[in-house]
């Protein structure tokens, strides 16, 4: 029994001690972009890509094409990754990139982003919205470890 208790403890602690600090959590609420890197087959990360997103739950979101770099490597279970939060330089952490169809995350991306991005949201909605349906867009899922 006092095995069971202390690893139900464990579990249950495992998720905060991989996640995101106060910190980054605040970061990433006033950053307007993040930059993630992808893990290319030769160990080395990819190029930086700007890239608007969306947090929820300790975790960081962006809605991409399926033929993206950071799709496919995610396919060829290359999911390791870094993001950097405001700028290519800016604090980062490593995470692990998978793909979601949470359509509960899909729309509340979307709302978010109508908030986030006013601008460039009016020029891209539609765009994202179709995408999503299409499949010409997909919803990554980017995990602290």
């Amino acid at each position: 029994m006092r095995t069971f208790v202390l690893a139900t403890a464990l579990l249950a602690a495992a998720p905060a001690l991989a996640g995101l600090s106060a910190e980054q959590e605040k970061q990433l609420g006033e950053a307007t972009y993040v930059y993630i890197q992808s893990e290319r087959k030769s160990g080395e990360w990819s190029r930086p890509a700007e890239i608007w997103f969306f947090t929820k739950g300790g975790k960081v979101y962006v809605g991409t094409r399926p033929d993206s770099w950071r799709v496919k490597r995610i396919k060829a279970g290359r999911t390791k990754a870094r993001v950097a939060i405001g700028k290519v330089d800016g604090p980062a952490f490593e995470a692990t990139g998978a793909l979601t169809t949470d359509p509960a995350v899909e729309a509340a991306l979307l709302e978010a982003f109508a908030t986030k991005y006013p601008e460039g949201w009016k020029k891209h909605e539609q765009s994202f919205r179709d995408g999503f349906k299409s499949g010409e867009r997909v919803l990554v899922e980017y995990t602290p470890r």
